[in-house]
């Protein structure tokens, strides 16, 4: 690897050029984007989601999960963003890569079907206390209204 550490910066819009050693965090478009840290110079983006990347901010550092697969380039680069840190990690064959595509399909049609189900909440329903016996209700409530706003924003943005 080329790159050893990231340094992240909040953005509001992505620049049109990247530094190399930038890791770009737009919450905004819950994006974050940087160039491959094996120097090959592409533009590797990470959408911020439930089912695909998700990322942690410490207050000093950021750490992406799960790691960074460059399949589609020619370097096939392969690493984690641990705490700003670059840790380089094993490759992988064609197999295992298709093996995981197939696995995020599978998890994020589930994802979305699930959505698609969820129904929506009043928002000036009365929610139970969580200390009652109603805990796991309140659980389910506030996870179907998460749900649901969520929803409702993805729908009213592509109008």
């Amino acid at each position: 690897m080329q790159h050893t550490h990231l340094k992240h910066q909040f953005v509001t819009q992505i620049p049109e050029q990247l530094q190399a050693g930038v890791l770009y965090i737009s919450m905004e478009y819950a994006t974050a984007i940087h160039l491959c840290c094996c120097g090959c110079g592409e533009e590797v983006v990470t959408p911020l989601t439930p089912h695909d990347w998700n990322m942690k901010f410490d207050g000093e550092t950021v750490t992406l999960s799960p790691s960074i697969g460059n399949w589609s380039f020619a370097c096939r680069s392969h690493y984690f963003i641990r705490r700003g840190r670059i840790i380089k990690a094993g490759s992988w064959t064609n197999e295992e890569v298709e093996a995981n595509r197939r696995i995020d399909r599978v998890a994020k049609a589930d994802y979305y079907s699930n959505l698609e189900q969820t129904p929506v909440v009043n928002p000036t329903q009365e929610i139970p206390h969580p200390e009652s016996q109603e805990k796991t209700s309140f659980l389910r409530l506030w996870l179907d209204s998460t749900r649901a706003f969520w929803r409702n924003l993805r729908r009213t943005s592509k109008h």
